[in-house]
């Protein structure tokens, strides 16, 4: 099995800072792109940033130039650093990640659990 577990959340201020993680586990034999995805009450799931495992990242234009993602290819981490927080940001957020199992030739998509980020005052 194969396992995504990520940091807690937590509610920040607007314009405050605050970093997510998120580990993979279990029968892994490659992990390709990590990211992360949010769902705001009443609305869709959206991708908030990628990350290849050559460290090419991709950004929602919403949070361009405000969050950065980074992963750690030995640890089968990813991490998503949110500065310049505002209300708006407030969000249910999942890491994701396409992992290839051991014994598998195939490519799966696995969710985290989610994590409550609320930006307020």
């Amino acid at each position: 099995q194969v396992h995504l577990v990520e940091s807690r959340g937590g509610l920040v201020q607007p314009g405050g800072s605050l970093g997510l993680s998120c580990a993979a586990s279990g029968s892994i034999r490659s992990i390709n792109a990590m990211g992360w995805y949010r769902q705001a009450p009443g609305k869709q799931r959206e991708l908030v940033a990628t990350i290849t495992p050559g460290l090419n990242a991709n950004f929602a234009d919403s949070v361009k130039g405000r969050f950065t993602i980074s992963r750690d290819n030995a640890k089968k981490t990813v991490y998503l650093q949110m500065n310049s927080l505002k209300p708006e940001d407030t969000a249910v957020y999942y890491c994701n990640a396409a992992i290839v199992p051991i014994g598998s030739t195939r490519e799966f998509k696995y969710w985290g659990q989610g994590t409550q980020v609320t930006v307020s005052s």
